[in-house]
Parts: structure tokens; sequence; C-alpha cells
């Protein structure tokens, strides 16, 4: 991919797209972003630091949202200019694209959104990557229509496409590998999202659920049926995060999972 400052391209390993749920403070972005930073490049695993910088799609009228929308973009700017590494925001609105992308290197499209004609459109304009989420309600075949959109407007973009699970009954997720081997007919380097694909929404508390202890589990499998990157939701605290901390793996437990996962990259190649 030709996405500035994605350093280990050329090590063969999966990349890794991880972060925070949300940027939620300056410190804590920063903190974040050093340790996976420093994990990476001793890993030689290309790196692009994940945040939201504003949360749309919420359960309850008073859930986080974000810190303010151009606080939370100047940090994920620094971020990228302070440890050299891509960084990668979703958007919601057609008219956010162009905003964000004085921001960041990477634009994220969610997977309630990527039958979006206008939205990818928006992302595609830019001139930036576009990393489009499948659906929960489709199937990875499906996904070819959201890539055309992207390149019918920019032939030379890079697009990835992200798996994060299926609806299953009204409050569960899971994750059917096939679309994982549909989705690389494309022709585009495919994702797996370890965290979100965990979720356990419509909780009647209002509060998005999880099974973070099932992350390494779904990750390993990943790896092993061809995913050519994998999404990770951190932080240093999960429990405290003010976003999706009950799907959240916890920092320290990143770097383990990352030497387990290029054992199962290098068994598989």
């Amino acid at each position: 991919m030709k996405i500035n400052h994605l350093k280990n391209q050329d090590s063969g390993n999966f990349f890794l797209i991880a972060g925070p749920c949300v940027v939620e403070g300056r410190d804590m972005a920063l903190e974040i972003a050093e340790k996976i930073k420093t994990i990476t490049d001793r890993l030689a695993i290309p790196y692009i630091f994940k945040a939201s910088y504003r949360k749309a799609n919420r359960t309850k009228l008073d859930s986080f949202t974000g810190i303010g929308d151009e606080l939370a973009l100047g940090i994920l700017k620094e971020v990228g200019q302070t440890f050299e590494v891509p960084t990668v925001t979703d958007i919601h609105e057609s008219e956010e694209a162009a905003l964000a992308a004085q921001y960041v290197d990477v634009l994220q499209i969610p997977a309630f959104l990527c039958r979006q004609t206008e939205l990818l459109v928006a992302a595609a304009k830019t001139g930036k990557a576009v990393n489009v989420k499948k659906g929960q309600f489709m199937h990875g075949s499906g996904m070819g229509f959201a890539v055309e959109k992207v390149k019918a407007v920019k032939p030379d973009a890079d697009v990835m496409l992200t798996d994060r699970g299926n609806s299953f009954g009204y409050s569960d997720i899971v994750v059917d590998y096939r679309n994982i081997v549909e989705m690389k007919a494309f022709d585009v380097p495919i994702v797996m999202d370890c965290t979100h694909s965990l979720q356990q929404p419509n909780q009647s508390s209002g509060v998005t659920g999880g099974k973070p202890a099932l992350i390494e589990t779904i990750a390993k499998a990943a790896i092993a049926v061809g995913a050519d990157g994998i999404f990770i939701e951190t932080h240093p605290n999960p429990a405290v995060a003010k976003s999706d901390g009950a799907n959240m793996l916890a920092l320290d437990k990143l770097e383990g999972l990352l030497e387990k996962l290029l054992r199962v990259r290098e068994a598989v190649r």
C-alpha cells in the first residue's frame, strides 16, 4: 500500500491497525501509540494507529462521543507526526471526509455505512486510503461493490476491506471466515477486526458487552485463513475506557498476542 509512513511492508508480515476506540485525550493517545510503535518496530509489523475522533453510533443519548472534533483530529495528527506512523479515523457523513483528510492518512467507513454511496465517493475524492468495514448484515461477496465505488472515483486508490463479524440474533455477533476468502477475490488487503467482532450489542443496560477473552482465537483463525491485516482496539485499562471497553484488549497483552500471530503466519506461508 502507498500509505505515508507505513513501514516494514517488505517484512512479509501481516499489518496491524490498532489504538483506542476513541481519542480520550492527548496523553493517552501518545502513550498507546508509543507502546504499539515500539512493539511493531521490534517485530517488523507494518502499523497504522487507529482512534475515532468522534463516535456517532452510540446506544444512549448521554454516551461519550468525543472531546471535540478539531481537538481530537489535532491529536491524531500529532500522533502521526511524533511517531511517523499513518493514522486512521472513522467518518460518518460525506462532509466529514474533507475535514478528516487534513489530519489522517486513512479514512474508515463504519460497518453500518458500508453501502452509503455518497460517503464512499466523498472519501475517495480526498485521495486518502479508504478502509471499508463490512456490514454486520453483509456477506463478503457483496463488498466488491464498495471497492468499485471508491475505485470509480480514484482507480489507483488504496482500499481495504475489514470484516467485523455478522449479526447473530438480536444481541450477538459471530465470525464466518468464508467472508475473508470471499473478499480476497477483490484483490485488496483484507483485515479482521478482532475486537468489534466480539461485541454483544443491544444490551438492556444500554452499554455494549463483549468477549475479549476470545480476541486471540479470532485473530489466530483470521491469520490462518489468509487475512492480510489485524484490527485491534486496545487501552491501558479497558475497564475505564470511555467507549467499547467491554471488548477491547488490554494494552499489556498486545505484544504477546502479536508474537503468537507471527508464528501462525509463518506456519501457514
